[in-house]
Parts: structure tokens; sequence; C-alpha cells
């Protein structure tokens, strides 16, 4: 096998696939990617058995080949170097000699055949999306991801396409993320949940105008220009996360994010350790942010005006589920919809997008009795 190539070009597609290369393989095979050449151009891959990422780049291959080479070695070696020419020869022992105008380095490769086969989606059905849209998606989803052994179905993003318009869900007991999007469709209704790893990955790697998904009974691929990402679908039921998200909720808040947000980042700096716990407290046309912690005899509140316009209430929040809630919101005003205190707060933005209705919930937490 030979071909040559420029480091910035390999560099930039190895970046795509070496988040699929684990650091800590149980098989050595698994800390390699394998390149393979087709059609005068080189094909990467890498897999840790679960996600797997597929990246061509261009290239001048003068004898057709495939190895499997150490992935964060050569990657390390790779990026020390400027974008300048770079000619890599493998052996039939699958030793790799690559060489420069600065120097030549060594390594050992493994046997292609060794690298694990990548999963065949051949019979998949097919959905085209915007990448945009997908990734924006992943962002505003992933943050609610369980992580739970206990619960596999929620260490995924729950995607439920339908055939006029699709809902994408993501939630770990504390908070929801629920979008309905009109963009994404399919000609037959398909659902299935996908890890939130995967979508990490796929977030970073793609990066063209459009996507294509395939979808079977067990993965999915995500491609966008020369990428490719497969992962393993979570083969498990999604809760009934409608049965959560209160429908009666007579009290509605309206107020400016970003105040909001500075201010319960300030005042859970007061709060317990253990519980985050802040508390609001609503009254017309001001909101009270407060929080305590008795055993350092610690506290903190600020006045925050609102739109608010119903009876008093009180409701108390973890700190940490509200701010990630709250930061990914694009708009510079949020609605509050509230029932009871002891009954989940829905979270909207004030203004929705044409082709998308957001909606977050936050579960609440039991209130101290400090006043």
């Amino acid at each position: 096998m030979k071909f040559n190539i420029t480091s910035g070009e390999l560099v930039n597609s190895l970046s795509a696939v070496i988040g699929a290369v684990p650091s800590k393989a149980t098989l050595p095979i698994l800390e390699t990617v394998l390149f393979e050449t087709e059609d005068n151009r080189i094909k990467l891959s890498a897999s840790d058995l679960e996600v797997n990422i597929i990246e061509y780049v261009q290239a001048d291959v003068e004898l057709e080949g495939a190895v499997a080479i150490p992935a964060r070695r050569l990657m390390d070696t790779l990026r020390q170097l400027p974008d300048i020419p770079v000619i890599f020869e493998v052996d039939d022992k699958s030793l790799v000699r690559f060489r420069t105008d600065k120097g030549s380095y060594k390594l050992a490769g493994e046997k292609a055949e060794d690298f694990p086969d990548m999963p065949t989606l051949e019979n998949g059905q097919k959905i085209k999306i915007a990448t945009d849209t997908l990734k924006d998606a992943i962002k505003k989803t992933s943050f609610a991801v369980s992580s739970d052994d206990l619960r596999p179905a929620m260490m995924g993003v729950f995607f439920d396409i339908g055939e006029d318009e699709s809902r994408i869900v993501a939630t770990d007991g504390h908070r929801l993320v629920k979008l309905v999007r009109s963009d994404i469709s399919a000609s037959s209704a398909v659902s299935f949940i996908v890890p939130e790893k995967a979508l990490n990955l796929v977030f970073k790697a793609l990066d063209e105008a459009d996507s294509e998904l395939i979808i079977t009974s067990d993965h999915v691929s995500f491609k966008s220009g020369r990428t490719i990402v497969i992962t393993r679908l979570i083969n498990e039921q999604y809760p009934k996360y409608e049965s959560v998200i209160p429908r009666e909720n007579d009290k509605t808040l309206k107020i400016n994010r970003e105040q909001l947000l500075a201010a319960v980042k300030r005042v859970s700096v007061f709060s317990s350790s253990t519980t985050r716990q802040i508390r609001f407290q609503m009254k017309p046309d001001e909101i009270m942010v407060s929080a305590e912690d008795l055993d350092m005899s610690s506290e903190a509140k600020e006045s925050i005006a609102s739109e608010y316009s119903d009876e008093p209430m009180e409701i108390g929040f973890n700190a940490r589920y509200l701010v990630d809630v709250l930061n990914n919101i694009d708009d510079p005003e949020v609605m509050f919809e509230f029932s009871t205190p002891n009954r989940a707060g829905i979270v909207r933005p004030s203004v929705q997008d044409d082709d998308e209705d957001m909606l977050m919930l936050v579960m609440p937490v039991m209130l101290n009795s400090y006043s």
C-alpha cells in the first residue's frame, strides 16, 4: 500500500473519526484507525463496537491496500507538522512508514482483516434532513439525557419521526425537553433512541448542508458529505413522557432570560451544596429568587421585574437543572407555566420558530420551611 496526502487534509479527516476510538480499549485493534484505498481516495474507519465513524479523504494512491494504524500516535505526530505532503508506505507485515521533507517515521500497524466489520444498513428506512436542523435538535435535547445505567432508555434521545411532523425528546426524570418539528418527516412513521455519545459525535462530525439518516431495527447512520456516523440503537421502550407534562397551568410568568439566569447562578452559590435548592416567590410584576444554607448560615435574595398577575406562589427548584434549561433557550424572554408548587414547571421560549414548538419541563423540589 502506498499513497501521498497532505498532513493538513489527513489531520482534518482523522479528527472526524478519532472520537470513536476508545481511550481505554478492551481490544488493541480498537485503538487504531483503518486505512483503506478506494477510488483514489482513502477510507478511514474507527469503531468502539457501539459507534462507528467513516470518513473519506482524497489522496494520490499508488498502490492499493489496507492497514490499521494506531490512531493517537499518528494524530499526535501529524499535528506537529506544517501542512506539507506526506508519503505513506505499508509492507506486507503491516509496518507503516511515512515521510516528509522534515523526516521519516515508522509505526507498527495491525492487519486490516482484524478490524471489526462496519454494520451494513442496506435495507434501512431513509430520511433526509437539513444538517443545521439536526444539530440544533441535538444541542437542545442532549443536555437532559440521563446517565443512570438502571434506566437505559433514558440514556439517549428519543426520535419519533412522523409523516407530518416529528417529536424529539430527552429526559433524566428531573428535566424534560420535547421538540416538535414540522420540517422533519418520513414517508412512514418510525421511532428510535440514539445514545448520547453518538449524537455528540454526530454534532461534531457533520458539517455539510444536508444529512441522510438510514434506520434499521438495530442501527442508525447519519451521513453528511464525506462523513458517516453509524451507531447501535438503544432497544428499549421509551417512557410515556406525555403523562408527566401538566396540562392545566393557570399561572404564567414572563421574564427576561438572561436576568433570571444570572440571578439563579448568583443566588445558587448560597444554596445547600447537597440539594442546590433555590426558591421562586412570585408576586404581581415581581419574582424573588432566594436560597439558604442553614449549615453555613448563608442566604441570598434577588428581586427581578416580571410579568406575573396571578395569586402569589412559591416553588422550589434544583438550581443546576434550572440553569441547564435556561442555557438552552435562544429567545431573550422565557415563559413559565405553573399549576401548583408540587407539580412540574413548564418553560418555553416567549416566541417560537415557525417550524418548531419547544417545551421544557423542570421538576420541583420540596421547599424548606424558611421564609
